[in-house]
């Protein structure tokens, strides 16, 4: 997955491009879709730097096996990322998830 294909993802579910960051919380790993986003005037990135950040999300994601997972998730869920109140994707890294939570 790429970062433009992770984008196109959130603009077909959702119609924006959404802030996206990995969180490690209680020993597990989450994808959490933020409420803001690239079209807001007070988003802080620029359209390059969310590019990039996407970019690297991506990489992220599928060197964890993940982004099948949010891939499908996003597709499947009724959710949607709201003011103070994201949409957060829990990862099975299955036995390997003890390589990224040390």
């Amino acid at each position: 997955m790429t970062g433009q294909e992770l984008r196109q993802l959130l603009l077909n579910k959702w119609g924006f491009s959404y802030d996206i960051q990995l969180r490690r919380t209680q020993g597990k790993i989450f994808v959490q879709i933020m409420w803001k986003y690239l079209e807001q005037a007070s988003f802080p990135l620029s359209e390059g730097q969310y590019a990039t950040h996407l970019d690297e999300i991506a990489s992220y994601l599928d060197a964890l096996g993940g982004a099948e997972q949010v891939q499908e998730y996003i597709e499947q869920t009724r959710d949607r990322p709201r003011l103070g109140k994201a949409v957060s994707i829990p990862l099975d890294l299955g036995e390997r998830s003890s390589e990224w939570l040390i």
